[in-house]
């Protein structure tokens, strides 16, 4: 059996008929950017996420910096944030006009470790950026707790974690604001890039709309220089209906990873940790494998997709190597050995059962070949 590590082609299936009435819907009304589908939309994040406010706008990448500039982070500053994330998270902060500052991150859930927090702030500090990596939130309370003290915002990327709870509280409306984003592999994916910015701070809320669509409140008039970061309709069009199934789709995935990590328990592989007091909505169900190349290439010969997210930590980047950044051991460390399985809501048991047999042959022809002693972890 060849398992795909996401089949896009079966969720669309699934609500084709909602789908496609939604987009009809649209091309009728030739209404293509903002307008009344992405305010639709908005409201129903804004309900979704128990937020006063939700700004649509073009991509994941873009909600995080919109957020920053409107907060005020600019050239001078600097923000605290992971290096085990993608590119954008850091990406957004250096765009802004700051620098990112990375501190490590804890071995069992990937995220910050909020305990290196104080000692990484400095008297150019202004905000913190927890990644709530593959769908499960960092130490909130930790996070906002270090945020007071010193005076500064938080700014959640949230961008894989659409849905997720910390302690009852939705991923992403715990600080000043909260981003996301909606590629399509996404837990909630347009069919194109697209990306919210939710927050119950009415003036950055204002601020972001007028930095969204060029600085400008009214038609030809700029209020400052801005973005073009304008959600489309089509895009929010699908969310829309997507969002209507969202928990139920986070609740398919939590199946598949309880069926995985039972299939997984004799294998000698570190397995995803939820921590106490929160939801992981697995947007990715990520494994530690010694020796993961050639565990990754048994898996790709027997048909078993995976990926790696992420192979070089951002403060190993090309991009950053001029800022000479301190290493971070368990950051290095996990980008060694993480390997991204197989993971969508509509996979079947007999897809979860080939992956982990298939991964459970994989790491014992590793093992032998390399006779390393000892379990991970």
């Amino acid at each position: 059996m060849s398992v795909p590590f996401v089949d896009l082609r079966q969720q669309y299936h699934s609500i084709k008929a909602e789908i496609d009435a939604a987009l009809l819907e649209v091309l009728e009304s030739s209404s293509y950017i903002l307008g009344r589908y992405v305010e639709r939309f908005e409201d129903q994040v804004c309900r979704f996420l128990d937020t006063r406010y939700a700004i649509g706008v073009n991509s994941g990448t873009d909600a995080l910096l919109l957020s920053l500039v409107a907060a005020g982070i600019g050239p001078g500053d600097e923000v605290i944030t992971v290096a085990n994330s993608f590119f954008a998270t850091a990406e957004a902060i250096s765009l802004s006009g700051a620098k990112p500052v990375f501190v490590d991150v804890q071995e069992h859930t990937f995220n910050m470790d909020s305990s290196l927090l104080e000692a990484a702030v400095t008297s150019r500090t202004r905000a913190i950026v927890p990644v709530h990596l593959y769908g499960q939130p960092c130490d909130m309370d930790e996070i906002m707790a270090v945020a007071e003290r010193f005076g500064l915002i938080v700014i959640e990327d949230a961008c894989q974690a659409m849905g997720a709870k910390y302690k009852g509280r939705r991923a992403g409306s715990i600080g000043l604001a909260g981003c996301f984003s909606f590629v399509p592999a996404k837990n909630l994916g347009s069919f194109g890039d697209g990306g919210m910015v939710v927050t119950s701070d009415e003036l950055l809320a204002a601020k972001i709309r007028l930095l969204r669509d060029h600085g400008s409140a009214r038609k030809y008039e700029h209020e400052r220089v801005g973005y073009n970061s304008r959600l489309d309709s089509l895009q929010a069009a699908v969310l829309s209906v997507k969002l209507g199934y969202l928990d139920d789709w986070n609740a398919a995935r939590g199946r598949w990873a309880a069926e995985y990590d039972g299939l997984l328990s004799d294998v000698d592989v570190v397995r995803p940790s939820t921590s106490p007091g929160r939801s992981h909505i697995y947007h990715l169900y990520v494994v530690r494998a010694r020796d993961r190349a050639s565990v990754q290439a048994e898996l790709g010969g027997k048909g078993v997709s995976t990926l790696i997210h992420y192979p070089i930590p951002l403060h190993r980047q090309a991009a950053y190597r001029d800022a000479n950044y301190p290493e971070l051991p368990v950051t290095e460390k996990l980008a060694r050995e993480i390997l991204s399985l197989p993971m969508w809501p509509m996979m079947s048991s007999e897809q979860v059962r080939e992956t982990a047999e298939a991964l459970q042959r994989a790491v014992g022809s590793a093992g032998a070949s390399k006779a390393a002693g000892g379990r991970l972890g």
